[in-house]
């Protein structure tokens, strides 16, 4: 009888790899599809015993994982959706950098959606819901009863630097006391008559950073304005308000309610031959690379780390986590550097 070459024997254990499927294993290990590619994953979800059922199914049938395969035999579509108010910019970067890399090494991949202002966002998220396995939602970008209803759904929402909705988990930065590390810092440095920019209304974290400044500056018995001088996020943004800070009378001090805003704001004041720090200091909110070239005080958030949270928290949910929701607050530290100087009175004494 003739035997089979090696080229036909390594054919045949190549088709019989790929007639294997994940319910193949599921059926030997005695477990269902989803702890199956739990195992696969890594997850923590696996008890160590179920693990090896389903390595040793693996090793057994002698299978070979197919991401396709798996998201089909789940019914799943093996991606992510993630939702930001606008993709320009170096904070959204570094979020999005931490969220992909979590994502790729858990072998998912990542819709991206800017609303950016539009009218159809609450319908464009709502369609990204229903073709991803779970959603992260940054800020404000769209209304509560959307993320309610996407919920109610049940896709798993997770929400980044937004208050909380009721089933969806969250992840955020601490925000009140560090203004307040912020401001208490300045008044050390003599400074007395001090301004915020940035708009409470359209963010949850300048809301809160609001907050903060306010309590500080009302516990340290200085004069507080009663609103902020309202602007957006970018440098452009900064950049006009120094027109406004200009005729209205210069503050010792502008807290920014990011580093965009602090350096569009800088480089406006020195374009009209306001000196930073001599003239008027200035802090930011984030420590983007710039800031740190800039010598910007500001306070530093671990963005990357908030979006690489949020990705291991979809995953753990669509993985079948059914644990009660979680809202992490990460910590953020206050970066002093030369923007925020001395003031001019402290510096003659």
């Amino acid at each position: 009888m003739d035997h089979p070459d090696g080229e036909t024997v390594k054919r045949r254990r190549t088709s019989n790899r790929a007639s294997v499927t994940i319910r193949d294993v599921a059926r030997h290990a005695g477990v269902s599809v989803a702890t199956v590619s739990r195992a696969l994953r890594g997850s923590d979800l696996v008890h160590p015993a179920t693990r090896e059922r389903v390595d040793a199914a693996i090793e057994a049938l002698r299978f070979t994982p197919s991401q396709l395969g798996r998201s089909l035999a789940e019914r799943r579509h093996a991606a992510n959706g993630i939702v930001f108010p606008d993709l320009s910019g170096p904070f959204y970067a570094e979020v999005v950098l931490g969220y992909e890399e979590v994502a790729a090494r858990l072998g998912r991949s990542v819709l991206i959606l800017s609303t950016h202002n539009r009218e159809s966002a609450d319908e464009m998220v709502l369609d990204l819901a229903g073709r991803v396995d779970g959603l992260a939602v940054f800020g404000r970008t769209v209304h509560d009863v959307v993320v309610a209803e996407i919920v109610e759904r049940g896709v798993p929402v997770v929400l980044m630097a937004r208050t909380e909705v009721r089933g969806a988990d969250s992840v955020r930065t601490e925000n009140v006391s560090a203004a307040q590390s912020v401001v208490e810092h300045l008044v050390t440095h003599g400074h007395r008559r001090m301004a915020f920019l940035g708009d409470p209304v359209d963010s949850t974290d300048v809301a809160e950073r609001w907050a903060g400044f306010r309590a500080a500056v009302d516990r340290a018995g200085l004069p507080a304005p009663d609103q902020p001088v309202t602007a957006g996020f970018k440098e452009d943004d900064g950049a006009r308000a120094a027109v406004d800070l200009r005729a209205g009378g210069l503050p010792d001090v502008v807290v920014c309610a990011n580093d965009e805003l602090a350096l569009g704001l800088m480089e406006a004041l020195e374009d009209h031959g306001v000196r930073v720090p001599d003239d008027v200091a200035v802090t930011g909110w984030d420590d983007v690379m710039a800031a740190r070239y800039a010598g910007l005080t500001t306070v530093r958030q671990p963005m990357r780390d908030m979006g690489a949270r949020a990705a291991r928290m979809l995953d753990a949910r669509i993985s079948g986590d059914s644990s009660e929701p979680r809202h992490d607050v990460l910590t953020t530290q206050l970066v002093v550097r030369r923007s925020c100087g001395l003031h001019p009175k402290e510096a003659h004494r």
